[in-house]
């Protein structure tokens, strides 16, 4: 896990899918909007969708130091809740580096690039 070269938070797709694999069980919460979700998700891996334009609807709704993966299509999305959740006082928040296109490129092919 590493810092982006703006400072913020990340995990690689293969560093979160071995976390999963270790049994760990980070939040993963996906800020894309609805018709996205439904081309693809980590639905399976327990992610939730919470639309990047409802953040302050839904962030009160998360426990602030719980680990939280924070995704969209390529991360830059995911990017700015990352630093907005940073600033509401999450303690354990990144944003997975490359999103779900580096999810599909370095752990799971069979996920759709859109």
């Amino acid at each position: 896990m590493s810092t982006s070269p703006l400072g913020i938070p990340e995990i690689t797709a293969t560093e979160l899918k071995e976390r999963l694999d270790s049994g760990a069980s980070p939040v993963l919460v996906d800020v894309r909007e609805p018709h996205e979700w439904e081309i693809a998700s980590l639905e399976s891996h327990g992610a939730i969708l919470r639309p990047m334009d409802d953040v302050y609807d839904w962030r009160d709704d998360l426990d602030p130091a719980a680990e939280t993966v924070v995704y969209c299509r390529t991360g830059n999305r995911s990017g700015w809740i990352v630093r907005d959740l940073l600033q509401a006082g999450f303690t354990d928040v990144r944003n997975l580096r490359g999103g779900l296109h580096a999810w599909s490129a370095e752990v799971d092919p069979s996920v759709p690039r859109y």
